[in-house]
């Protein structure tokens, strides 16, 4: 798994009996977002899928849309003082035409799950700037199926098994296939790396489609999804009030507590279906 994860020697206490052995963590370092050479924002992360990272947080914030508006993203080297390349500084080209990100969006510090914009003005401007409407996705899904897509999340979470340590973001179609998985030590990271891959695939807007995250849902991760299309949120754990309300806005139909046979839905309540 290479820099995703690594070996620490740990005590281990089980039932008063001590011993030394290997344990196996996920890696978490900084990784610096440029646009244009132009420093935008840094965040912690597990590396991987960096290329898909820095495009849907551009996709989250409204700088790009398709996967035309990328002409291309590298690593940059320089970033230490013999000239190497550490991998955690990633270079975003922008297409002609398409307008460099606001100065207002430079977050020249670490992110972490709770970053974002937030309140009224944070409504009003995912409001206004996302390009597709998720209120008029036909999407209807049922319960049965619904419930099914925890289990199917966890199956695919490889690294997690190995670490205990990671979030996970699921894409799933409207059979309940699922279309890409991420996982990262930041939930927020990995809705970014799903719906960056999904952006340098060409398949924005994801309509027809349900976001599974394995924690709880952010305002920020009700946003992504806005951003990218997507009509459905679900999420293993609760979602918070700010998170409500833009669902709500939006149209994105927001399910919270979704475990073995039960689920809250907080939003979109008409595009679930009950079954037996």
């Amino acid at each position: 798994m290479g820099r995703v994860t690594t070996r620490r020697r740990v005590l281990r206490v089980r039932d008063g009996d001590p011993s030394h052995r290997a344990d196996t963590l996920a890696v978490e370092e900084p990784m610096e977002i440029r646009v244009g050479g132009r420093p935008l924002s840094v965040t912690m992360r597990t590396p991987g899928d960096d290329f898909d990272l820095a495009a849907g947080f551009l996709a989250g914030e409204g700088v790009v849309h398709t996967a035309a508006d990328v002409t291309g993203i590298r690593y940059c080297a320089g970033a230490t003082s013999d000239g190497g390349n550490t991998y955690n500084v990633v270079d975003v080209g922008l297409a002609p035409g398409v307008p460099a990100p606001d100065p207002s969006l430079e977050r020249n510090f670490s992110t972490t799950s709770s970053c974002g914009v937030c309140g009224k003005a944070g409504l009003d401007a995912v409001r206004t700037t996302a390009r597709w409407s998720v209120a008029e996705d036909p999407l209807r899904i049922g319960t049965a199926l619904l419930t099914g897509l925890q289990d199917k999340l966890r199956a695919a979470q490889r690294v997690f098994d190995a670490t205990g340590g990671l979030h996970a973001a699921g894409l799933f179609g409207p059979g309940g296939e699922l279309l890409c998985l991420r996982e990262d030590v930041g939930r927020h990271n990995a809705v970014d790396k799903v719906v960056g891959h999904a952006l340098r695939s060409g398949m924005l807007p994801l309509r027809g489609t349900v976001l599974m995250v394995s924690g709880r849902a952010s305002f920020e991760l009700v946003q992504k999804a806005v951003m990218a299309g997507i009509p459905m949120l679900a999420a293993v754990s609760a979602p918070s009030s700010l998170a409500v309300d833009l669902a709500a806005e939006s149209g994105l139909a927001l399910v919270g507590f979704l475990r073995g046979a039960s689920m809250n839905v907080y939003t979109g309540e008409e595009r679930i279906t009950p079954e037996p």
